[in-house]
């Protein structure tokens, strides 16, 4: 029989103090963990919060900066918001989206962080304009990447992947003992996502037109997967009014490409792109550049939206 023998309470403080210095140890803000272990993951807006907390699973907490149903361009950071990033395990953010998310994290000083803008390749999307290759819109520097690039790589669902293989990395360094369930859920998520091109490949294929016009300019990486054309109203800035000449240039194309519908989204103002429907005559419908979820959103997650995204493009550009 093993006799136990009583431990004096100064004999436990030490232990606790020593346990306490090896955890600060381990994370030097001491808040990289939730009281019952979970890594603490902070998340810049919901195609990123999505990422994180499909990979992570039931070994993280997921806080996202941009509450559902706000423009995520627009995002200012409360002092509290940006002294959590300092707090966090994990930050999974995509620079040059948010301005206000970029400084905070350079100010943070964390070390597990995943740019999805860097772990897959952006590009420059622009539009036909009497033969010159610009982007359109007033082209506000806010929603623009680095050097004028397309942040918008979530809405093509194999760049998704690779961002979603670069978070895995992110979250496996900053808690190792997880890695093989954070390996797991990135394998089930891209087989997913794979699919969903798929799908898209499939249900694009056969239609009597490429073109579609939308408010916003945030669907050129979807639009060169599957070989379309956009055409948007404003540039990527969803904020940004047309100019006269923008406007004229769209009653050509819609005539001379057969555009039947006119795209606008859930969280910016739709008064353009209907008062433009008015003018040519067109039908309008929303297209969800995926940004936020909200009550109004076709779907509850990444996949339910995307899903809704390809059957309207299915209608407007008349998919048999």
């Amino acid at each position: 029989m093993n006799i136990r023998r009583p431990i004096s309470t100064a004999t436990l403080a030490g232990v606790s103090v020593l346990g306490l210095l090896a955890l600060s140890a381990c994370s030097p803000s001491g808040g990289a963990r939730t009281e019952d272990g979970k890594l603490k993951v902070t998340a810049s807006f919901y195609p990123m919060e999505f990422l994180a907390r499909q990979i992570g699973g039931k070994h993280v907490e997921v806080t996202d900066l941009t509450k559902p149903g706000v423009e995520p361009h627009d995002l200012e950071l409360s002092p509290k918001q940006t002294a959590q990033l300092g707090e966090t395990g994990a930050i999974v953010y995509l620079k040059g989206l948010q301005p206000a998310v970029d400084e905070a994290v350079e100010q943070s000083g964390a070390k597990h962080v995943a740019d999805a803008a860097a772990l897959t390749s952006l590009e420059t999307h622009g539009t036909e304009v009497d033969g010159h290759h610009h982007t359109t819109g007033d082209n506000h520097s806010h929603s623009e990447s680095e050097g004028g690039k397309d942040p918008h790589i979530w809405l093509d669902p194999v760049k998704y992947a690779e961002v979603a293989k670069g978070v895995n990395k992110t979250l496996a360094k900053a808690d190792p003992k997880h890695k093989a369930d954070y390996q797991k859920n990135t394998d089930a998520l891209v087989k997913k996502l794979d699919g969903l091109n798929t799908e898209f490949k499939n249900g694009l294929k056969k239609r009597s037109s490429d073109t579609f016009l939308t408010t916003h300019a945030a669907f050129g990486y979807l639009a060169e997967r599957y070989g379309l054309t956009e055409e948007a109203i404003s540039g990527l800035d969803p904020e940004s009014e047309p100019s006269a000449k923008r406007i004229k240039d769209l009653h050509t194309l819609a005539k001379e490409h057969h555009v039947s519908t006119v795209f606008f989204e859930t969280i910016a103002n739709p008064a353009t792109a209907k008062a433009l429907a008015g003018d040519l005559h067109l039908k309008t419908d929303v297209l969800d550049p995926l940004e936020g979820i909200n009550a109004k959103s076709r779907g509850t997650d990444y996949f339910g939206v995307q899903r809704a995204n390809l059957a309207a493009l299915q209608k407007a550009l008349g998919s048999k």
